[in-house]
């Protein structure tokens, strides 16, 4: 594990400490530690020094310091309870980052690239989702019984870890490789992600299509063989095969919920109860866990389902053998593209 703090050129350098089971535990790297602050007098980390603090304030103070945005996590922010209040913090502390923020150019410009031909390849996407679920749900009904019970509890576990897995891995591919510029993928599916990194908080402002249009494509092919099965084949057949259709109909739930539950971890105010339970139940992505991943470079936690596999596949360093192995053989550098949307500035 380890420690980012803001270097002398405004960007965050790594401070090598036993992190992993600080992270574990419940600890953080978030955005928060991009700006040096003041930290309990308990805290052992190592703290940034006058050259660092200057380079970090001077940063603050190049920002329009009352952008939108940080105006209205500041308004927000009053009267909130002490966790929004430390999460909407953190978030100002991204606002206040040459690297953050809806005023930032890269963030501007990539934001512009949403096309009402993407809105509307969302909107087909949400709603045939939406349908071959119903459907599906009510086939699998009809065929579940008790001498399922311990099958299905198990195809739904594997289900919501193949998921998380799987969110990890498309999260890693279109953060770390790839380019905006590139054909149809570029705009339509790269773009988001770029956007992300320079601009946190824009998810919240995404509307219930734009932030799961994409995934809800994503689960058109598996939904719909499901309901292809229950129209085609015998209900014989169809007893024998619940338990599998159950993992599949896990893993397609849970892979269309993923960027719901992304964007309800860059949430602070205004979530269901049921929602901030299961957050701290740690059975969907918690929104301190998540915040390790928003420390540039972006290079970990990359799952954003639940969040069970980000510290089993740091701790094995499976992400930046990925890279090792791509690099080695392609000649391209992680995140390159990445860092030159956050560096733009004109």
């Amino acid at each position: 594990g380890d420690l980012r703090q803001a270097s002398a050129c405004g960007w965050p350098q790594r401070v090598s400490m036993p992190g992993a089971r600080a992270l574990a535990l419940g600890g953080s790297r978030g955005p928060g530690a991009l700006l040096p602050g003041p930290q309990p007098a308990a805290d052992t980390r190592p703290q940034a020094g006058p050259r660092e603090q200057a380079a970090a304030e001077g940063t603050g103070r190049a920002m329009a310091s009352g952008g939108a945005e940080c105006a209205r996590l500041q308004a927000n922010g009053a009267g909130a309870e002490p966790e929004a209040e430390a999460g909407y913090a953190q978030e100002e502390s991204e606002c206040s980052s040459r690297r953050w923020g809806a005023q930032h150019v890269g963030a501007r410009e990539l934001a512009e690239l949403y096309s009402p031909g993407k809105r509307l390849q969302e909107w087909i996407s949400v709603i045939l989702c939406f349908c071959l679920i119903s459907f599906n749900f009510y086939s699998l009904l009809s065929y579940l019984s008790l001498d399922h019970t311990l099958s299905v509890i198990v195809g739904i576990f594997a289900g919501v870890i193949t998921a998380d897995f799987l969110s990890g891995l498309v999260h890693w591919g279109a953060d770390t490789w790839g380019s905006v510029e590139l054909p149809i993928v570029g705009k339509a599916f790269i773009r988001p992600f770029r956007e992300h990194h320079i601009d946190p908080t824009a998810i919240t402002r995404h509307d219930f299509i734009e932030t799961n249009g994409d995934n809800c494509m994503l689960t058109l092919v598996p939904l719909a063989n499901m309901a292809y099965k229950f129209v085609s084949l015998s209900p014989e057949a169809l007893y024998q095969t619940c338990p599998w259709e159950c993992y599949v109909f896990a893993l397609a739930i849970f892979v269309t919920l993923t960027n719901q539950i992304h964007k309800w971890s860059h949430t602070y105010f205004g979530l269901p109860r049921w929602v901030i339970f299961l957050q701290d139940w740690h059975v969907i992505l918690p929104r301190k866990h998540h915040r390790i991943h928003h420390v540039s470079p972006h290079e970990t936690y990359f799952c954003i389902t639940t969040g069970w596999l980000n510290y089993p596949l740091e701790k094995i360093g499976f992400w930046r053998c990925l890279e090792n192995i791509i690099q080695g053989v392609t000649g391209q550098k992680p995140r390159a593209d990445d860092m030159k949307w956050a560096q733009k500035v004109k």
